[in-house]
């Protein structure tokens, strides 16, 4: 296990080292600067306000499932559709056939008539 303590160790140092030397080009201070300007910001706000922002994830998360529950009746309003529209084919072609016989029929009829 101490091998991976060591690798561990390595991967945050690198990365610390990564971040100090990339620090040395101007803009990307000033655009790190302002990053964390933001999110400390953000951090104040929820620290100082947490009920509103509790309130805020529930209503995020009760949004997000009333959308999903759509998204699932909708996906198995389309599911039955489809469904229905695969069964029209063989009704279709029951009803041509149907028709066939009974313009057949009609036709044999038609003819003993006139014989008569």
């Amino acid at each position: 296990m101490g091998s991976s303590r060591k690798f561990w160790l390595g991967m945050v140092l690198g990365a610390v080292a990564g971040g100090a030397l990339s620090l040395f080009d101007r803009s990307t201070r000033m655009s790190v600067k302002e990053d964390f300007r933001k999110v400390s910001g953000s951090v104040r706000y929820i620290a100082n306000h947490p009920d509103e922002f509790v309130n805020d994830v529930r209503e995020t998360v009760a949004k997000v499932t009333t959308t999903v529950e759509q998204v699932t009746e909708d996906v198995a309003f389309i599911a039955e559709k489809v469904e229905e529209i695969r069964d029209v084919p063989p009704q279709l072609t029951e009803l041509v056939h149907d028709t066939k016989e009974t313009f057949m029929k009609m036709g044999e009829d038609g003819k003993s008539n006139l014989m008569q």
